[in-house]
């Protein structure tokens, strides 16, 4: 940084300040998207520890490790924290960095809300993990948070969960108004609509399904608070209320959250895949409409979650059409997807090898969803670790790996150095291996019957289990190669040249790299 200039006329410096106030005090998307991303990763770690504990007790039957209450309270946390402190905070720290250099814009469109908007989730995880200090426990009622069990029965730390759902939801929403802002506003000359990458069009999407849902889970949790302390009775049968109401509420949130989770992830993947395809994407419009159709069927098929809570036949048929429904446009994707690849010239590095992987994995537990969404069979799979198997294979090798490609993709083009390239497709390959190894498992054991969020199991279930709980460890200590290519990234490596890759095509790609840290003060002209 040899060219900051210092003026003491006015406040403007040409470049980061120094030391720890950069950081608390920055409003550069370049720095905030760079925070998120080592904040969740963090997350990502700890929320992979806990998976360990509840892999280490499930190795063999029998109460082993941890106290049955210990293992609720890790099975929750787990699954809070990698959806709202993993993969969601991943998410908007990739559109951070990427939206406004892809968009050829100067930075995000409220630069101060976005630095409050990171600031939040920190305090409101400190808080949801302070709770395992706390007396009587970490909540304990599994991620879905089910009323009466989070109300009548919860532990006296279920207060602070709900202020720390509260924070989350507040920062997801800010974050969510910066962007559609962003995007709306600041796009360079000449960019229009359909001219956007994927990735900018699937975070806008993402971005309104945001603000449409989490007042509804807020809504949820504020509720749940009446019913603890102030005599309410929404979800208690007792008082008038309805413990089925919670589901309906929790899930009209829960099934749009899913696909926030997994909309980004598209958007990475449509930019990844042509880059190394060497051709453009293939149905670039069709792509669109069918992130868009995805998003709006999202709205109408929550109570698949719910077949067995004694719905309606009609309501039991129009959940399970809408959800097949949803195959259609993810269908499409995937087709377009393969068809970019169809004889390109095709080269398979670390990103490419994760997008790949994504596609062929994500099917798969789509397909699982489809089996789930057939309400007859679903009274047999339901609560069973077929549904575990399920949601695992589209948010492990789903969002996470596209996590993963979009960091091994764009890495060299933030640090300015290249990764090793032997380094980071052992860990693909490994974590590949062992994903597979710890998820596939379970579709044999929910299918026996094998049910979901206990500590103990029968005997006959004893072998696939021990199968999954090495595979855990094994693509839990793969990671660990992830931290030292990144640590090492940061310092050293080849330098990278400002394209990076043969076939990247983009705004971003034009800026040298590592990019300037205010990137277009004059903006590009899209032809």
């Amino acid at each position: 940084m040899s060219s900051v200039i210092e003026s003491h006329h006015d406040d403007h410096h040409h470049g980061p300040a120094k030391g720890l106030m950069r950081w608390l005090l920055t409003t550069n998307h370049k720095d905030i998207g760079t925070l998120y991303l080592w904040f969740s990763f963090a997350m990502f770690l700890i929320g992979g520890a806990m998976a360990m504990v509840i892999r280490a007790e499930l190795f063999q039957p029998g109460m082993q490790i941890v106290e049955p209450e210990f293992y609720n309270q890790m099975l929750t946390l787990h699954g809070l924290i990698m959806v709202f402190g993993a993969v969601m905070p991943a998410f908007v720290g990739l559109a951070n960095w990427l939206v406004p250099m892809m968009v050829g814009a100067p930075d995000m469109a409220l630069p101060r809300l976005n630095n409050l908007s990171f600031w939040l989730l920190p305090f409101a995880f400190g808080i949801l993990l302070s709770s395992l200090f706390m007396e009587g426990g970490a909540p304990n009622f599994g991620w879905t948070f089910y009323a009466p069990l989070s109300t009548t029965y919860a532990p006296p730390s279920v207060t602070f969960f709900i202020f720390s759902v509260h924070i989350m939801g507040a920062s997801s929403i800010m974050g969510s108004i910066n962007v559609i802002v962003t995007i709306m506003n600041m796009r360079a000359p000449g960019m229009d609509l359909m001219k956007m990458p994927l990735f900018v069009w699937s975070w806008l999407i993402t971005a309104y399904l945001l603000i449409a849902v989490m007042p509804v889970l807020a809504g949820a949790v504020t509720m749940m608070l009446m019913d603890i302390h102030f005599g309410t009775s929404f979800f208690n049968a007792a008082g008038g209320g309805d413990p089925v109401l919670f589901q309906h509420i929790f899930w009209f949130f829960g099934h749009p959250e899913v696909y926030i989770l997994i909309l980004p992830s598209f958007g990475v993947v449509s930019s990844i895949i042509p880059t190394f395809s060497r051709k453009p994407l293939f149905g670039y419009s069709s792509m669109v409409y069918a992130t868009a159709s995805i998003a709006f069927l999202s709205f109408i098929v929550w109570a698949h979650h719910m077949f067995t809570v004694g719905m309606p036949l009609g309501g039991e048929l129009f959940f399970m059409f809408a959800t097949m429904l949803i195959a259609v446009p993810t269908g499409v994707k995937v087709f377009n997807w393969v068809s970019t690849m169809w004889k390109g010239a095709m080269t398979f590095e670390t990103p490419m090898l994760f997008a790949i992987g994504f596609i062929v994995m994500f099917t798969i537990g789509g397909f699982s969803g489809l089996m789930l969404a057939i309400t007859p069979a679903d009274f047999q799979y339901h609560d069973t670790y077929f549904v575990v198997a399920h949601f695992h294979y589209v948010l492990v090798p789903g969002s996470i790996f596209a996590i993963m490609a979009a960091v091994y993709y764009w890495l060299p083009k933030w640090t300015g150095h290249y990764y090793s390239e032997f380094l980071g497709k052992t860990h693909f390959w490994l974590s590949t291996i062992f994903v597979n190894l710890t998820f596939f498992p379970m579709h044999f054991v929910g299918l026996a019957g094998m049910p979901r969020r206990i500590p103990d199991y029968s005997l006959q279930f004893a072998d696939y289990n021990a199968i999954a709980s090495i595979g855990a460890f094994g693509f839990g200590l793969s990671q660990l190669i992830f931290v030292y290519i990144l640590f090492k990234c940061l310092k050293s490596g080849e330098k990278a040249t400002d394209q990076v890759w043969e076939g990247a095509e983009g705004l971003e790609w034009t800026l040298s790299s590592p990019p300037p840290y205010h990137s277009f003060s004059e903006p590009p002209v899209v032809k």
